[in-house]
């Protein structure tokens, strides 16, 4: 009988709390909002279930809360209104034929919380299962580790405390259930206290989660292999700490660099009317290796509302224009053009709510892969974007502009030195913008998707870029001009999305339109600066780029396409002096003395971890050999299965005594081969030790035996071995 005691009440809160740590990444990883209405459905169902209800009461109990979850998160009429059940029972039922024609791609996100529902309610059961009846839990236990570490390695998640809480939680429920099989084993003997058993639990876990944290960690002996393992697979994008990724769009971008893989895949088709840049999100804190946002401030609208986004102003002059967007596969990116209105032609409820990132601008759970968008094309005139001079807090708010000119302290200065070399005799911020992006076509900077260095840890990534390597593909331009733009007050942000993509026919009808099919080839970055009265413009500094932006350089109101007059040549930078004697080569010949100094100082730098494999490697050894009666016999059985021979009884017989004697039933010093299989086959109440020393006897004194016996023999002799071993 399951009791209702404190220490079951200790298994169960555990229990949820290893099993929590597979929930906590799922909203960092996913799109999965509300992941609190998970936690607390884990909780009601442990709570049923440690109070031994009946099966049909938690079961109403769980299905209720499922459904009032469902409905809470999908549908605006009450719980208690019918329209609602009447709509999610024929939503079920479109689902489960989707189901028996295998078309997983489109199950509703109502029918796929449902499932996650009751996968979560198949784990509370699992756990309960494995604490209270098996009282054995050190699989889950085992495998809720390597998810979190896989999480850690393999994409942004940091497992670094999730490690420490999963190994407490995991030690304290192991401890807990040996206490629990040992105490049964003790037939429940007072003698054998919980509190004995529990407190020094409780301080060897401490103690270890202490010193774990507080010793010295050393540094890494091998390099990351994740990115050569994801390139060696195919996989990738800009989702991964740098190394050799599949191009295409990634939200991680905490450290950029790193050559990329050409991918050709399809994303997106677009019925437009002329190319534009697709964005995604934008991004506003450099960190010295890469990009990351400030912070997050979701907002929901509905189809019916303009975008929340920075809207083009409406001193600058506009055109109407609509676009359709197709996504080719199924996809969680939302593309929209600069200058976006509102969604239009969408196929979702009008009071649906939308969601946006203010600060990043990135828009989610559109729940639709097919939708128009209405939007404004700037027409600027140069004379507008040259009037901004200097920062002026009449016309714009100080805690903005810090945000978008903010750069690291440690910032090499030189950065800050050839900005203002490249923009000396500019007077106004647009202008300076201008020289900095066509610096990057009049030098020798080269386009490369391949060779591209990955910046070491002491390493600026804009730095590197400007002054070493010179090669790099578009995430290497456009930071380095916002930086550049930065350095010298100009407020930029750091742009993601996608390029025109390239032209494949003209729909039919009365307007007719382009048609623009976009590929992962496409994914691109750029810069917009911001210019008082003329909002976030543009910039593209990639060498052979263009982001056909429509700016007037005459006195009139006409306007053209970009008339970028010819640029200035820019000044190249200084370069440091730097000692380039050739490298003298070196003895080819196998100097000892070189290979002893080698040796030394590799011992004297990794005395430690040698010290600490030693140990480890000691300890395994050690385990290895004191349960050596539970792996060894595996080897001698799959051995012995290979031989054919009648007289492989005589070694067999033998291994089989030293195993008994391991297993503890050792034979007495006078006892007889037959007096001893004896007690054997009374110990494990069978016939075949006798059975098989009557064989092994014939063969000792007659030295024959019928042929093939040992077929038979063999089969006694693993069943005795086995017995051991159980």
């Amino acid at each position: 009988m399951i009791k209702r005691d404190f220490p079951t009440f200790l298994l169960y809160v555990f229990g949820f709390l290893l099993l929590w740590e597979w929930l906590r990444p799922v909203e960092q990883l996913t799109d999965t909002d509300n992941i609190e209405t998970f936690i607390i459905f884990l909780i009601v169902a442990f709570a049923v279930s440690y109070l031994r209800l009946k099966w049909n009461w938690q079961l109403l109990i769980n299905a209720l809360f499922i459904l009032f979850s469902v409905n809470r998160l999908y549908y605006e009429a009450g719980f208690f209104q019918p329209e609602w059940l009447n709509a999610f029972l024929s939503d079920m039922t479109e689902n489960l034929g989707f189901i028996f024609e295998r078309n997983w791609n489109d199950l509703t996100d109502e029918f796929r919380t449902i499932l996650f529902f009751v996968l979560l309610w198949l784990m509370v059961y699992l756990l309960h299962y494995w604490l209270l009846r098996q009282q054995r839990i050190f699989i889950f236990f085992f495998m809720t580790l390597v998810y979190i570490t896989v999480l850690d390695t393999f994409t942004e998640y940091d497992a670094t405390v999730a490690i420490v809480r999963t190994v407490g939680a995991g030690f304290a429920v192991m401890g807990m259930l040996t206490y629990f099989r040992i105490s049964m084993r003790e037939h429940g003997s007072q003698s054998f206290s919980m509190k004995k058993w529990m407190v020094p639990l409780v301080g060897m876990i401490a103690f270890s989660v202490l010193l774990g944290i507080a010793a010295p960690k050393a540094a890494p002996i091998w390099p990351d292999p994740v990115p050569y393992l994801t390139a060696a697979n195919g996989k990738g994008g800009s989702d991964g700490p740098g190394g050799i990724s599949r191009i295409g769009y990634g939200s991680n971008d905490e450290r950029l660099g790193g050559p990329f893989i050409g991918d050709n895949t399809t994303v997106f088709t677009i019925e437009s009317n002329g190319k534009h840049y697709w964005k995604v999100e934008t991004k506003d804190v450099y960190t010295g290796k890469g990009w990351i946002a400030s912070g997050s401030t979701p907002i929901d609208f509905t189809k019916a509302d303009l975008v929340p986004v920075f809207s083009i102003p409406s001193s600058v002059e506009t055109r109407d224009e609509t676009a359709r967007i197709t996504s080719v596969r199924e996809s969680s990116l939302i593309v929209y053009p600069a200058g976006i209105q509102r969604f239009i032609e969408v196929n979702i409820p009008d009071r649906y709510p939308i969601r946006i990132d203010t600060t990043t601008e990135k828009i989610k759970n559109l729940k639709t892969n097919d939708y128009s968008v209405d939007f404004k094309v700037p027409r600027y005139k140069a004379i507008d974007l040259r009037k901004p001079t200097g920062f002026d807090p009449t016309v714009m708010n100080q805690e903005f502009y810090e945000r978008y000119t903010k750069v690291p302290e440690n910032l090499p200065a030189r950065i800050k030195q050839l900005t203002e070399e490249i923009t000396a005799g500019k007077t106004n911020w647009f202008d300076k913008a201008k020289a900095v992006e066509s610096y990057f076509g009049n030098t020798e900077y080269t386009y490369d998707q391949k060779n591209v260095a990955l910046p070491g840890e002491e390493d600026d990534y804009v730095d590197q870029f400007l002054f070493d390597t010179k090669v790099g593909y578009c995430d290497n331009f456009s930071t380095s001009m916002a930086v550049m733009l930065r350095t010298i007050g100009i407020p930029t942000r750091w742009v993601k999305g996608f390029t025109g993509g390239e032209f494949t026919e003209y729909t039919q009808g009365d307007e007719s339109k382009e048609i623009y099919q976009i590929t992962n080839n496409n994914a691109h970055s750029w810069v917009e600066a911001f210019i008082p009265g003329q909002g976030w413009v543009p910039f593209e500094p990639t060498k052979g780029f263009s982001n056909e932006l429509s700016i007037d350089y005459t006195s009139g109101n006409t306007t053209s396409r970009t008339e970028t007059p010819a640029p200035a040549p820019a000044p190249k930078p200084q370069k440091e002096e730097i000692d380039e004697k050739p490298a003298t080569a070196k003895d080819s010949s196998l100097d000892f003395t070189l290979i002893w100094k080698a040796t030394e100082k590799f011992f004297k730098n990794n005395w430690l971890s040698l010290v600490v494999w030693c140990l480890a490697i000691a300890a395994v050894v050690w385990v290895l050999y004191r349960i050596r009666g539970k792996w060894v016999p595996y080897i001698l059985m799959f051995r012995y299965r290979f031989k054919k021979q009648d007289d492989a009884i005589g070694t067999a017989y033998l291994i089989l005594l030293k195993q008994l004697d391991r297993y503890g039933l050792k034979r007495q010093e006078h006892q007889t081969l037959s007096s001893y299989a004896r007690y054997i086959d009374n110990f494990f109440s069978t016939r075949e030790m006798t059975r098989l020393t009557n064989s092994y006897e014939q063969y000792l004194y007659h030295q024959t035996l019928p042929k093939g016996s040992w077929e038979d023999n063999r089969e006694l002799w693993e069943n005795l071995i086995k017995k051991t071993i159980a």
